[in-house]
């Protein structure tokens, strides 16, 4: 029987040959150091590289016997190799964090301290972005803004996906299986007692992001859509207040016609800018709709939200089936 608690550290790869024998080393540096009070497993995620990062990951497998690998059929996405990771990890205390050496290792102590304190979610808020341009760090900051100005859970800001979850919320997040996934929202819907911990985030250690603007974008709007339907009553307030403009438009050419039935209609420029100005209303309304749609959609099809193609290390023996029965 275990005395110790274990903790999972749940890393997601997607091209990261560059850095993981460096992540691999600084992260089995902190663990070690925590032997004394606690064990530990090192889950890493395969998200379809097209690199050499499985081959890397193979022999760390080989000889590390605590370390498991995942590896997917293809590219499912950051968020739903964090995922897939959580599903696998068997600790009372999980970690997620990336392995491109921006979110420290470091710190994972001061993470454990405050789940020793109770805290069952303790979240990394970026205090300093290093390596990031401008543009980057300002939508960034406005992102997190507008998304916990928006939704109806109350998201921390600047808070990314590195945090500690404990084992009762990830059991609670293994029974959610929506496709469009936004972890830091659900863990925050989750509740129980979360804290939040200051550290400076990193340039990367090497290579490029993967992470494009397109997947930025969607990562926004699935926060966005997936945690608030307050863009939908956005739409109706503004049909109701331009049908109102409309309205008194209306009442003036008729008052005006009344009293002064020589008047020609003039116009004709105000009329089509109005008339151009409601079909982009009209389509932005219908776009928001689609998003709901497109989200029932995706969800109704009851897919199995990623396939795994192989597993090393994994002592846990998920089946994968398992999963897929929770989506019925």
């Amino acid at each position: 029987m275990r005395k110790k608690p274990l903790l999972t550290v749940v890393v997601p790869i997607y091209f990261g040959e560059t850095s993981i024998n460096e992540f691999y080393n600084r992260t089995k540096k902190v663990l070690i150091n925590l032997e004394s009070k606690i064990d530990h497993e090192i889950i890493f995620v395969d998200d379809g590289s097209k690199d050499k990062s499985l081959d890397i990951l193979k022999e760390l497998c080989q000889k590390d016997e605590k370390v498991g690998v995942i590896s997917f059929s293809r590219n499912f996405g950051h968020q739903i190799a964090i995922t897939a990771g959580i599903d696998r990890a068997n600790g009372e205390a999980i970690i997620i964090i990336d392995g491109d050496l921006q979110d420290p290792p470091e710190i994972i102590p001061e993470m454990l301290k405050k789940w020793e304190e109770g805290y069952k979610v303790v979240y990394g808020v970026r205090k300093k972005r290093k390596g990031e341009n401008f543009i980057k760090l300002s939508t960034a900051k406005l992102f997190y803004r507008i998304i916990r100005h928006l939704s109806d859970v109350d998201l921390p800001v600047d808070a990314g996906d590195f945090r500690l979850i404990d084992k009762k919320v990830a059991d609670i997040l293994r029974s959610m299986r929506e496709e469009n996934r936004y972890i830091r929202g659900i863990v925050s819907w989750i509740g129980f007692p979360q804290s939040g911990l200051l550290y400076e985030r990193d340039r990367r250690y090497a290579g490029k992001t993967t992470y494009t603007f397109k997947k930025m974008i969607k990562l926004a709007i699935d926060g966005l859509v997936g945690f608030s339907d307050k863009p939908l009553k956005i739409t109706a307030y503004l049909g109701f207040f331009i049908t109102f403009i409309s309205f008194l438009l209306v009442l003036k050419i008729v008052i005006d016609k009344i009293i002064n039935p020589q008047l020609s209609i003039s116009g004709w420029a105000s009329l089509m800018v109005t008339l151009i100005f409601l079909g982009g209303i009209q389509m932005i309304s219908i776009g928001i709709i689609g998003l709901y749609l497109g989200r029932q959609y995706s969800e109704v099809k009851r897919r199995p939200i990623y396939v795994v193609s192989e597993t090393y290390g994994i002592k846990n023996n998920v089946n994968d089936s398992e999963y897929i029965v929770k989506r019925q």
